[in-house]
């Protein structure tokens, strides 16, 4: 009896721990997210983009674009 009894305190115990929630924070990373024109490494680079130009990042897209486009076939 004594030690169905402990046994029912001790499983009840550890199906209480379980239900108990852990704290989620946020953290902040260490450095921010870099824009998508700012560059990578020079064999992912495609000839006639400038890292860091906006404007030759979003004419690249487009070309890239174009290329998937059917109706432009």
């Amino acid at each position: 009896m004594m030690r169905s009894a402990a046994f029912v305190m001790l499983s009840l115990t550890g199906l209480l721990a379980a239900c108990g929630e852990s704290p989620q924070n946020l953290t902040q990373s260490k450095k921010p997210d870099a824009t998508a024109y700012s560059g990578a490494a020079k064999v992912y680079m495609v000839s006639g983009w400038t890292a860091g130009d906006k404007t030759s990042w979003e004419q690249q897209l487009r070309a890239r674009g174009q290329k998937q486009n059917d109706y432009s076939r």
